[in-house]
């Protein structure tokens, strides 16, 4: 197979694969009992050695001892501004819906929740969803503390 890409693709591309990998990878550490995807890292790995070729040099480092290639730091900031918009989304995302849900689950039992028929549920948790997307939207976490 043969796959040919502008130079603008293929700098999509590397932004692409290297968040890819960022995904799978960043909180692994490669150890035995917590190990990396091997067949994302390869992939990330091969299309950073067509970097060089393509014109994209200060994207992409080499290094000799570990047999692989790396994103440069101008590469990692290329990529940092949409991890930040993604952390920032999944922040208010999940913060959301766990609070609604925690609240949920504390309002019926788990073998009411069971019993529940799927609109029903919808209709039961709406009042959560509302009272949490009202609260973040207008405070964020200003008002949010723990109580001893």
């Amino acid at each position: 197979m043969k796959i040919e890409f502008t130079k603008e693709q293929f700098e999509e591309l590397l932004k692409v694969v290297c968040l890819g990998n960022w995904m799978a990878n960043a909180f692994h550490d490669g150890s035995k009992e917590d190990p990396m995807d091997k067949k994302i890292e390869k992939i990330e790995d091969y299309v950073f050695s067509f970097a060089k070729e393509a014109g994209f040099s200060e994207y992409v480092d080499y290094d000799d001892e570990f047999k692989k290639y790396f994103p440069t730091n101008e590469m990692d900031e290329l990529c940092q501004t949409y991890i930040k918009d993604y952390d920032e989304e999944c922040f208010w995302d999940e913060l959301f819906h766990r609070m609604a849900d925690r609240d949920f689950d504390r309002a019926y039992s788990f073998e009411e929740i069971s019993k529940m028929e799927m609109k029903e549920r919808f209709e039961k948790e709406e009042p959560f969803n509302k009272k949490w997307g009202d609260e973040l939207y207008e405070h964020g976490i200003d008002r949010l503390e723990v109580k001893n």
